[in-house]
């Protein structure tokens, strides 16, 4: 009787060696026993600058001796700014000239240009608005005389998803305080504002 006993013991400790194995499984540092996970990339969206974000941004412009200081803001909520609205743009500007001998600076012309883009790159232009001065040089914008001026950006198709507003600014300059010669002086300026879906 003990010998049977001994005998199934040992058939008993077989028979649960084998079942341990067999539950074993690949090593974890083993790259063949399963498969590696790979690592995917998903695209992340590039955030768009937005200039107006805090509700307005203030420029230094120079054109030869003249340094002009403008103010773009709107009144339309940054929310609001979307692809089908109209989107006013208001600009104030002001200027200094060096050396300041008394001379005038006169404003000839504004202009600004709509530009909406997507992220890929700029679509079709909008069309020109621009401020002629009805007078003769122009309007007077030295220190403290100012300009103000609302250009509204029109409608854009619906897949842009910013627009880049470009300023361009004519200044005629007195040669001296008495003459009635002037030099010509252009600053460009360009803004950013994204677009809600």
């Amino acid at each position: 009787m003990r010998k049977w006993n001994r005998f199934a013991g040992v058939v008993v400790m077989g028979a649960l060696g084998v079942s341990t194995l067999a539950a074993c499984g690949p090593a974890p540092w083993d790259p063949a026993g399963g498969s590696t996970p790979t690592a995917t990339s998903t695209a992340v969206p590039t955030p768009v600058p937005n200039d107006l974000s805090g509700g307005a941004t203030q420029r230094q412009l120079a054109a030869g001796a003249v340094t002009a200081t403008v103010d773009y803001w709107s009144t339309l909520s940054m929310d609001q700014w979307t692809a089908e609205a109209v989107k006013p743009v208001s600009i104030s500007l002001i200027t200094t000239v060096q050396p300041d001998d008394g001379q005038k600076v006169y404003l000839q012309r504004a202009s600004m240009t709509a530009v909406p883009s997507t992220p890929t790159g700029a679509l079709e232009a909008l069309a020109p608005q621009v401020d002629a001065s009805t007078v003769s040089p122009g309007y007077l914008v030295l220190d403290p005389y100012s300009y103000s001026q609302t250009f509204n950006v029109g409608p854009v198709p619906p897949e842009a998803t910013f627009v880049t507003l470009q300023f361009s600014y004519d200044f005629l300059v007195q040669t001296t305080p008495t003459s009635s010669e002037y030099a010509k002086q252009t600053a460009t300026d360009t803004i950013t504002v994204a677009l809600t879906g």
